[in-house]
């Protein structure tokens, strides 16, 4: 198979769809790989990496989408990609369609075949290919959370831990999921008081027992998460329902009886955001104020820590990459149910129900919509 790899170009976007040793892999079992050329710069693998594991180089990403029949990405295609999409062709990347109505158009009107790295299961009921990048960006939540708390940066000037005699700061997790449970694990080691909030009773128990009773845990009703959103120095969103849009748990009016300067951090904003003040920003303007609350919403967070973080996600996706490269498509995803789920857009239909729904439009079964 051919398997092309552009160069990402969302805003401060430095990770890579596939490694130097990802290429190789690829290469010895006899696929074409191309790549555009600093492709791999952000996370330190030069051009000559990728020849010497046997890529080619290309050198704009309008030829890499043009030479392959499937291309491995990290963000979901921008505008400027969308011309580049094609019939038949596959996209294997991060999509977080259901708040993006003109992404979903674009791949429905292409005719491609668009997998989600975020909607991939496993036995289990997990997200593995998400799994990842949400423990890069919970603990990341905790690091930028603790950097806008600072004066300088429009934060109430609280040092999370505090110092003796000073109390630390209050962090609120919203979700004991991936990220929830590394942002608590970092928000706990640097001092802070945490209390996490979930629906799940396991997951509290689970998170109760892996830091030794250090975090008061709750469960997740509308009055428990006001009563401790309203007292947070750090609010942390961390919930996610797969393929759907982010529930808004926090409300407006919430957010402006908080104490001023308080920080939130939405982990939810590629699915839209659990706070009703959040809205997306990037790496070249990670902040905004708003009701008085400094708001950290960069949908790529662990872009920042590029390198870090293509190691980590290749080493979860080349195993699903090597099989859409040996068996194909149609192969691939019919032997194996877990990465059918992943399939979001075939050929015009789309084939994940909570996209669907969120926006509006018919959904076919993947199952259904290999078949044909």
């Amino acid at each position: 198979m051919r398997l092309g790899v552009p160069r990402e170009i969302k805003t401060h976007e430095y990770r890579v769809g596939l490694t130097p040793g990802s290429v190789r892999e690829l290469a010895h079992r006899g696929h074409r790989v191309v790549v555009e050329t600093g492709a791999g710069d952000g996370i330190g693998c030069s051009d000559a990496a990728y020849l010497a594991a046997g890529a080619e180089i290309a050198g704009t990403g309008a030829e890499v989408f043009a030479a392959a029949d499937l291309v491995v990405k990290v963000k979901e295609p921008q505008p400027s990609e969308f011309p580049l999409l094609r019939d038949g062709q596959i996209l294997f990347t991060y999509l977080h369609l259901a708040p993006d109505p003109a992404q979903t158009r674009a791949l429905v009107e292409s005719g491609i075949s668009a997998i989600a790295y975020e909607t991939v299961t496993d036995a289990a009921g997990r997200l593995p290919l998400l799994a990842p990048m949400s423990e890069v960006a919970g603990r990341m939540s905790i690091q930028v959370g603790a950097h806008c708390l600072e004066k300088e940066q429009g934060g109430a000037g609280v040092l999370l831990g505090g110092v003796p005699g000073v109390a630390p700061a209050k962090v609120v997790v919203l979700g004991g999921g991936v990220v929830g449970s590394n942002a608590t694990r970092m928000a706990v080691g640097l001092g802070a008081r945490v209390v996490v909030l979930d629906r799940s009773l396991a997951r509290l128990a689970h998170i109760d027992e892996l830091l030794l009773n250090t975090v008061e845990t709750a469960y997740a009703t509308m009055d428990n998460i006001e009563h401790h959103v309203l007292e947070a120095d750090l609010l942390v969103g961390a919930v996610l329902v797969p393929g759907a849009a982010a529930p808004k748990l926090v409300s407006r009016q919430m957010v402006a009886a908080m104490r001023k300067g308080s920080v939130l951090v939405d982990v939810a904003i590629d699915q839209g955001g659990c706070f009703e003040t959040s809205r997306p920003t990037t790496h070249a303007a990670p902040t905004f104020v708003a009701e008085g609350m400094v708001h950290y919403c960069v949908t790529n967070m662990p872009g920042a820590v590029a390198r870090t973080s293509a190691f980590a996600l290749n080493n979860a996706t080349l195993p699903f990459v090597l099989a859409l490269a040996d068996k194909g498509l149609a192969g691939a995803l019919s032997e194996d149910p877990h990465f059918r789920a992943g399939l979001n857009v075939h050929r015009g239909h789309v084939t994940h129900a909570a996209v669907a729904r969120d926006l509006g439009y018919a959904f076919t079964a993947p199952e259904s919509a290999l078949s044909d």
